[in-house]
């Protein structure tokens, strides 16, 4: 009996609970449930933020603390993930990330919640989030086949754009009935009932391939291995790369999105719920497509075609000073970016050996998030030293972009979504002209388990 037969094998004895899609769809109800009530957190987050200090900067900083500790704790959480219990791994990791809920709960209740203690908790959740997505990503590949791994991506985009949707729009209308304190409550319940959902399923172990026993070693060995993997194959570099350079630019615009719009509404809260629930009923028809469709035959050109997408719709949304024009921007913006994530994230989980992927998976997060805090830091000084004086009534740059995207309070906002998303359409093109990326899903084979 060969080695991988032994592993399945031992893997049918061991099994507690379903696995393939009904397994999926049980931790996807799980987090959607609990994505609800984070979404809810977020948005109160944000109204007690803008109305503490009427200021850009602390929206990037709060993105930065939380970004920041993810990115630096990913290499050490994937080679973990490969060693650990992957079930046991995203449990531990909701658990922990919730933490950060319970504890902006006490301090408001006590009346002692300050600024920078949310950059604090914002910097735990993100800690222990860098163990989330490697582990997901994994269990996925070992929980389906490769014929749905762009279905479960999308079905995890629909999870989260539901609570986009529905999310804001609760917390605006309960935030003045139950308050801060009461939506806080609600996200303590659902992150249970996700870690809850968990208990119910079974994870298959990934067969040891020859990546993972090349890979094996000290700690320090397997952390650092995923970047090894990486760079030794040019289409992954390269697709990567290409995914930094977008990643920068579009956090640099939304990094300012909540303030641009109350900016330009007068403090309007259900606008700013409105615009955000446009955003995520993008990705959520456009989850519910891929969910059925599985996404095109050429996962590439689906990746490059909608990334070019996205950076028209953002220069659109920086034109846009009413809620009709940021709805429908916000629409294609999601719309576009779910197909790029699900087409990417299936690339991913098929070419990639199983028992390597959450180092691999941690490494790939870290380089294509790592110049996110950089624009979160960058964005809002510049939008409230620079962009903003800009273009104010006879700023140094009404002249220019005065007939683009107006002028006045969340203008200078508006041009920073505008020159962003120029620069993400350009690279999503340039990107694209490189044979070693445009054809990796024929230079790279798929692992034996992409079955």
């Amino acid at each position: 009996m060969t080695l991988r037969k032994r592993e399945s094998e031992e893997n049918r004895t061991k099994r507690r609970g379903p696995s393939g899609m009904v397994g999926f769809t049980v931790v996807w109800a799980g987090q959607l449930v609990s994505l609800m009530g984070s979404s809810m957190t977020g948005f109160a987050i944000m109204i007690w933020l803008w109305q503490t200090t009427g200021k850009a900067t602390p929206f990037a900083l709060y993105r930065f603390f939380s970004s920041v500790p993810l990115i630096i704790a990913s290499p050490l959480a994937g080679a973990l993930v490969d060693r650990w219990d992957r079930k046991l791994t995203m449990m531990l990791s909701d658990l922990a990330a919730g933490m950060s809920s319970v504890i902006i709960l006490i301090l408001y209740s006590m009346g002692g919640l300050e600024v920078w203690h949310l950059y604090a908790t914002g910097a735990l959740a993100g800690f222990f989030g860098a163990f989330q997505f490697p582990a997901f990503s994994a269990a996925i590949t070992m929980m389906v086949s490769k014929t749905h791994y762009a279905r479960a991506s999308g079905m995890r985009s629909v999870a989260e754009s539901a609570s986009g949707i529905f999310g804001p729009l609760a917390g605006a209308g309960l935030l003045g009935i139950i308050g801060i304190e009461g939506i806080l409550i609600i996200d303590i319940i659902t992150f249970s009932l996700a870690i809850g959902t968990l208990l119910f399923i079974f994870i298959p172990k990934p067969p040891t391939t020859a990546e993972g026993s090349e890979g094996a070693g000290s700690i320090w060995k397997e952390s650092v291995y995923g970047f090894r993997y990486i760079y030794r194959r040019t289409a992954l570099l390269g697709l990567l790369l290409v995914f930094l350079i977008i990643n920068l630019t579009t956090t640099f615009g939304f990094s300012v999105w909540a303030p641009m719009i109350l900016a330009r509404t007068n403090n309007n809260e259900v606008v700013l719920g409105g615009a955000q629930s446009a955003l995520a009923v993008g990705g959520l028809v456009s989850g519910v497509l891929m969910s059925v469709w599985g996404g095109p035959r050429r996962r590439i050109r689906g990746v490059f075609v909608t990334m070019a997408g996205m950076g028209v719709v953002l220069s659109v949304m920086g034109m846009g000073q009413g809620l009709y024009v940021w709805a429908v921007a916000g629409f294609w913006f999601t719309f576009f970016g779910v197909i790029a994530s699900a087409c990417s994230n299936a690339f991913w989980q098929s070419k990639v050996a199983p028992d390597v992927q959450g180092r691999v998976f941690a490494a790939r997060a870290m380089m294509a998030w790592a110049a996110r805090p950089l624009s979160m830091v960058l964005a809002g000084p510049l939008a409230d030293r620079f962009f903003e004086p800009a273009m104010r009534e006879g700023g140094m740059l009404t002249g220019i972009f005065g007939q683009v995207v107006g002028t006045g309070s969340g203008a200078g906002m508006g041009l920073m979504f505008v020159l962003t998303g120029i620069l993400c359409a350009l690279a999503a093109g340039v990107g694209y002209t490189f044979r070693s990326i445009r054809d990796a899903e024929e230079i790279l084979p798929d692992h034996e388990a992409a079955g």
